[in-house]
């Protein structure tokens, strides 16, 4: 870095006695300067290592996502905890020099169990690990065996290597795969292949959480992430999810963020409302009555009957004995079933049993209500108080469609704005997604890399694309006539007037034709929903949507009907009781306010930026019909 040296004035240098000290003193400063540059320059002072604030432990993305991967700080001692990703055994046998390369740290995702034997840095007395054969051979000489681990603790998508020596393990523990461990030691540099990588030699074993390896699901290696989702309250050590999580997280803080900056308001909003929007078929009633209709249909004989046969299966495995995988499931099935019949027993013990209609005014509410399927109406009374306000929470939908982009319960980020038209909330939106893209690409580097090797090598080009350019923008016409034009292809449902496009029209026109997100607006009335402002032809309303590649529809938005003679038309035209929005009517009688907004669906920005391909694995506990485990 050039040094700036100021120059003393022409009356100074020719008057002053002591002008030469001056000079001195100035070239022996940039010197010192222009030096002490040259050193930073050449021995550059890494960043200190950031302990957890409320434990001594040091989280591994603090050494492992830094920009020299943790070398810099090789030989400073730490304290870092997790669980155990994999486990490798190696002795010196006899003293026979054998080379040593460590583990692939990086892709070691799940489950590893080797044993080979190579030397170690002293001769030592070997301590078996665990039991078998193999443990008893190596008693039988003098060996010394050396434990290898990988640990992820969620922090990053990298793993740390652990090397220990089995003399250290706690007494009566074996660690294994699936034990969570806190150690003491020094980090050391070393060899993964050609790479350079840190390590840590362990010099105290802390804790070590026990895991049984013939029940622990994850025992494994590899599970699937079908598998994975019949273990929700485990799977999130399994790197993979663990990945997509902090993604998640990351979106859900870039959105906070980008609002905070605009003075939009966060507030919270009901998930139980007596809105009851949807068709009945659609909408999760919320009820304290015990429903006697329901309960009649059970034939609790056909359950137990099951029972029976469920126990003749498993005698038959066990008599033959091959297949113990096949037993341990059945004999997991019918546990399961006992419960059901048990609980089914005591429902019929313990149920009231009403005759005719139910009674709502007997409910805990007194009335009939429902969970959420959006909080847009509610939002927009605080729209029209605080001019601006957003809320990202849960909303639910009895959706029977075994899409792999839909949820139950999904999670939403809803805006509204007062004083604001169409195009303005179109470009608020806009934003938005693109700033959520930029974040992730400035904040979530490593966890893009994993996710663009082990899950989707496009979806950090997906997110630079998004980032790079305005978002083309068509009328919902000008898209049926891009779709009507294809003739390389077919679709399976037409694309006509008065109809929602389908998720293969969504696909050709994001993925395909525009390859990039495309904004589509002014829709029939007939398909959009009656809170959404006309326009002036009578035909098409102020609506929009955001497609994107790989998910379709990711955002929803319109300019809202703030003219109450038009919106009490509406509600009358589409069958809606006028008494259940008649505090929604308000805001239209007193100090109505042109007003936008819209909804970003958490669940597909987050398939969109890692490319997971069921929502199921996005959303930390996944409901979806047939499935609400936990």
């Amino acid at each position: 870095m050039p040094i700036y040296t100021p120059s003393p004035p022409a009356a100074l240098l020719t008057s002053s006695p002591i002008i030469p000290l001056i000079t001195i003193a100035l070239v022996i400063m940039a010197s010192a300067q222009r030096a002490a540059a040259g050193r930073n320059q050449l021995l550059r002072v890494p960043p200190p290592i950031q302990r957890f604030k409320y434990s001594k432990r040091v989280v591994l993305k603090s050494i492992l996502d830094r920009e020299d991967k943790g070398l810099a700080i090789a030989g400073q001692r730490v304290v870092v905890g997790g669980w155990v990703n994999s486990r490798k055994e190696r002795a010196e046998v006899d003293g026979a020099p054998i080379p040593t390369p460590p583990a692939e740290a990086d892709d070691v995702l799940f489950g590893e169990v080797h044993v080979q034997y190579v030397p170690f840095l002293r001769p030592k007395s070997s301590i078996p690990v665990g039991g078998g054969r193999g443990a008893q051979a190596l008693a039988a000489k003098d060996k010394h065996i050396i434990i290898y681990l990988l640990i992820n603790d969620g922090s990053c998508s990298s793993n740390l290597q652990l090397v220990m020596d089995s003399s250290m393990s706690i007494p009566g523990q074996v660690v294994a795969v699936g034990n969570s461990i806190l150690v003491e030691g020094v980090l050391r540099r070393s060899w993964t292949g050609r790479r350079r990588v840190v390590e840590l030699i362990v010099e105290k074993v802390l804790y070590v959480g026990a895991v049984d390896l013939k029940t622990y699901p994850l025992a494994k290696p590899q599970p699937s992430l079908l598998f994975l989702r019949d273990h929700p309250h485990l799977r999130p050590r399994f790197i993979t999810i663990g990945t997509v999580a902090r993604i998640r997280s990351n979106l859900t803080c870039a959105c906070h963020a980008f609002f905070d900056d605009l003075g939009i308001i966060h507030v919270h909003m009901p998930i139980i409302t007596s809105i009851a929007t949807g068709t009945q078929s659609q909408r999760f009633q919320v009820t304290t009555l015990l429903n006697a209709a329901d309960q009649g249909h059970v034939d609790l004989e056909v359950f137990k009957a099951a029972v029976q046969e469920k126990s003749s299966r498993i005698d038959k495995l066990r008599r033959g004995g091959n297949n113990k995988e096949a037993l341990v499931a059945a004999e997991e099935d019918l546990e399961k079933s006992k419960e059901l019949v048990r609980v089914l027993e005591q429902r019929q013990k313990t149920a009231t049993v009403y005759v005719g209609e139910v009674k709502l005014s007997e409910d805990f509410f007194g009335r009939a209500v429902y969970l959420s399927t959006s909080a847009g109406l509610h939002l927009e009374s605080y729209a029209c108080g605080l001019s601006g306000v957003y809320t990202i929470g849960p909303v639910f939908q009895a959706d029977e469609s075994r899409s792999t982009k839909k949820l139950a319960e999904m999670w939403m980020v809803e805006v509204e704005l007062a004083f604001v038209e169409l195009e303005d909330v179109m470009n608020c939106a806009e934003d938005l997604l693109q700033s959520l893209c930029y974040s992730l690409l400035a904040t979530a580097g490593n966890d893009l890399k994993f996710a663009s090797k082990h899950i989707d090598s496009d979806c950090i080009k997906r997110l630079q694309s998004i980032t790079s350019r305005p978002f083309d923008r068509i009328t919902y016409s000008k898209a049926l006539h891009i779709l009507n034009q294809v003739k390389d292809r077919s679709f399976l449902t037409e694309a006509v007037w008065g109809t929602n496009l389908s998720e293969e029209h969504e696909s050709y026109l994001a993925d395909d034709f525009f390859e990039n997100p495309v904004i589509v607006y002014e829709f029939p009335k007939e398909i959009k929903p009656f809170y959404v402002r006309g326009n002036a032809n009578l035909i098409t309303v102020s609506a929009f949507e955001i497609i994107a590649p790989k998910v379709g529809v990711l955002v929803r938005g319109s300019q809202k009907e703030e003219r109450l003679d038009v919106i009490s038309k509406r509600i009358g035209e589409v069958g809606l009781p006028h008494e259940q929005y008649d505090w929604y009517m308000d805001l239209c009688r007193y100090g109505s306010v042109q007003r936008s907004g819209f909804s970003l669906e958490l669940e597909k920005m987050v398939v969109m930026a890692t490319g997971i391909t069921d929502a199921e694995d996005a959303i930390p506990f996944p409901r979806a019909r047939g499935n609400a485990k936990l």
